[in-house]
């Protein structure tokens, strides 16, 4: 058999095996990210059988699934949004990045993944994942709830925390030592700066020059955009994962909309094959050594999630409810977590045992954060049920 048929082959069993996992997911109101990262972990390193005709369209479309990813989280905000939740959230924000990113950071040291590991473990353990928390959240009809604005407002300061940690993270994988860090640092915050005061005064031109009526121009301009700033970015050190993200903020209204729903199954796709490549990166015989410390990881961050939501619940007047189903929302660890850590892992800049324990962790988590919204409000019935006085019971 030639190369190209057995690349075909195995390639169309990827594919085809991702669709069947993604109807897995939906029949049982799951993310499809764990059984992703379960396929990759099945046909990867150590699994049953290994895809080495596709090793490099898995990596070079993984690649695209991280700047489509980050370009539609883009498109969900303009740049007043972005601004207004910066104002809004700023203390919950930082409040966050304390609790949520601290435990990944002690772990990783704890497990000698070194200063590195501990940089990038931070990351992953504090992002949520918009993705899943969004979906959840719209399954769930909670999007008109009171305390939802305060959801989303620390899912906006994430992604904005992102677009400064992934240059930093960048820099400190490179090797390029303190200086050079607060240089890429630098040039992305100016970067982050020119295009939200872009976006917010002439918007309209940025969406000018992608939009198109035909829908194949369109999507040929948008891609194109897409990976030609991420790219240029990736050039200077900024990560092509910001470059893709600020693109996004650059273009607004009608335009953002239909840029959306003409990029959203590119992005299922291509996300889908980064997803699986992390799992192909993992020996499924590293990860027992690291399960407990994943569960402890699990079990701590989820309580500080929870803590996060509730306190920025409270100050927006929400009931104990609303409190709690803030802080459930934001649970979830998903596709953002594994960006980060596939960045690490691809640098080769982290020990073997990270990227199984950052594998590990979000299966857990983007598995337990979909529940934990789904409970939370019988979980609070439960708690706060009462038994009536016995007068009461007297007079019935």
């Amino acid at each position: 058999m030639s190369a190209t048929a057995l690349a075909l082959i195995q390639l169309g069993a990827v594919f085809f095996g991702l669709g069947v996992l993604g109807r897995i997911a939906a029949k049982i109101g799951m993310s499809p990210i764990p059984l992703y990262l379960i396929g990759g972990l099945v046909f990867g390193e150590g699994g049953f059988v290994e895809l080495h005709e596709v090793d490099e369209f898995i990596h070079l479309a993984s690649e695209i699934g991280v700047v489509l990813l980050l370009l539609l989280l883009g498109l969900e905000y303009s740049a007043s949004e972005l601004v207004t939740g910066m104002r809004r959230s700023w203390p919950a924000g930082l409040l966050d990045i304390a609790l949520n990113a601290t435990p990944g950071v002690i772990v990783a040291l704890m497990l000698g993944l070194g200063p590195t590991g501990a940089i990038a473990m931070a990351g992953v353990t504090y992002i949520s994942s918009s993705g899943i928390v969004a979906k959840v959240l719209n399954d769930l009809g909670r999007l008109g709830n009171r305390e939802t604005p305060v959801v989303l407002s620390i899912l906006v300061f994430e992604d904005l925390a992102m677009a400064g940690y992934l240059p930093v993270l960048t820099a400190v994988l490179a090797g390029v030592g303190f200086v050079a860090g607060l240089k890429t640092l630098g040039i992305a915050l100016i970067a982050i700066t020119v295009v939200l005061v872009v976006a917010l005064r002439y918007g309209k031109y940025v969406s000018a020059v992608v939009a198109s009526d035909d829908r194949e121009i369109f999507l040929l301009k948008l891609l194109g955009a897409a990976l030609l700033v991420a790219g240029i970015a990736s050039a200077v050190q900024v990560s092509a994962a910001v470059g893709a993200f600020l693109l996004g903020i650059a273009i607004s209204d009608s335009t953002a909309h239909n840029a959306t729903k003409i990029l959203e199954p590119l992005r299922d796709l291509f996300a889908a094959m980064f997803f699986v490549l992390f799992g192909l990166s993992t020996n499924p015989a590293s990860i027992p050594p690291v399960l407990g410390w994943a569960i402890l990881l699990a079990v701590v961050t989820t309580a500080t999630k929870i803590a996060t939501g509730w306190w920025a619940a409270k100050r927006a007047g929400a009931t104990s409810l609303g409190r709690a189903r803030a802080g459930a929302a934001l649970v979830a660890r998903g596709e953002f977590s594994i960006v980060i850590a596939g960045l690490a892992v691809s640098a080769g800049a982290v020990p073997t045992g990270f990227a199984a324990l950052a594998t590990t962790y979000v299966l857990l988590m983007a598995v337990l954060g979909p529940v934990a919204a789904r409970v939370v409000e019988p979980v609070v019935g439960l708690i706060t049920q009462r038994p009536k006085p016995a007068k009461d019971l007297i007079d019935e």
